[in-house]
């Protein structure tokens, strides 16, 4: 019971969030201000965790073509399309669940426990709306920008650690990456960044907005906020790859 509770509570408040703003000039300095949060807190990690996953990606591939009739070249074709399709917009979100999702629900819940929240309702103010909905269309429009940027340093950590560590030559690592070329890969993976994108800020604004208690219970709903979001990515991404593959 308690969890169709919480998905008729998010439901509603995610329904009240997205209405059309009354003050779009107030709206607009709000988007702006996520828009920066996002993107420029959050393109360092991202980049260093994405060099290391296509790093990982082509000595891990490489150790299991040893000794088998497969080319060399092909390492560029699997870290391309395993970034693609998989780990740049799965990894990133996940990354992004912790560092901006916990953000947005510790911000909301402080407002919240602070009654800063109830004394915007008391002036007449869609709290849901004021206060999520920037945060949504922030995230829906800077973190898939984030995943491209992600799944070029990863196929560069890719080049670094197979073409640097001597395994094969510039000319057979761009080969691997022009072969077998589906754009259809590209589209899935934009998709998934923006399904990803509004679970973990709509997720991570419900965690905050509902916090009731003092700092204990603040930090548990920022906890509760990474796991859910982690959770529902994992799900969603099954669900989008059988859309997208069968």
């Amino acid at each position: 019971m308690k969890l169709l509770d919480d998905l008729g509570q998010y439901l509603l408040l995610i329904k009240h969030a997205l209405v059309k703003p009354p003050n779009w000039r107030m709206y607009g300095r709000e988007l702006i201000r996520q828009m920066y949060d996002i993107g420029n807190g959050s393109l360092l990690i991202i980049a260093l965790i994405a060099i290391f996953i296509g790093a990982v990606t082509a000595v891990q591939f490489l150790y299991q073509l040893d000794g088998t009739l497969i080319p060399t070249w092909y390492i560029g074709y699997i870290v391309r399309d395993s970034t693609i399709i998989e780990l740049a917009p799965t990894i990133s979100c996940l990354v992004l669940a912790g560092k901006v999702g916990s953000n947005m629900a510790s911000e909301i819940g402080g407002m919240r426990q602070k009654e800063h929240i109830d004394a915007m309702e008391v002036m007449g103010v869609n709290t849901p709306s004021y206060l999520i909905l920037p945060k949504i269309l922030a995230s829906v429009m800077v973190i898939p920008l984030l995943v491209i940027v992600a799944a070029f340093v990863s196929i560069i950590g890719g080049y670094l650690a197979s073409v640097g560590g001597g395994y094969m030559n510039t000319e057979e690592y761009t080969r691997g990456l022009r072969a077998f070329f589906i754009s259809n890969n590209l589209w899935m993976m934009l998709f998934k960044s923006v399904v990803f994108a509004f679970i973990l800020t709509s997720v991570s604004c419900y965690q905050g907005y509902f916090v009731k208690g003092g700092s204990v219970e603040l930090g548990k709903a920022s906890t509760n906020a990474v796991v859910v979001s982690n959770i529902l990515i994992l799900v969603s991404d099954y669900i989008i790859a059988l859309m997208f593959t069968t």
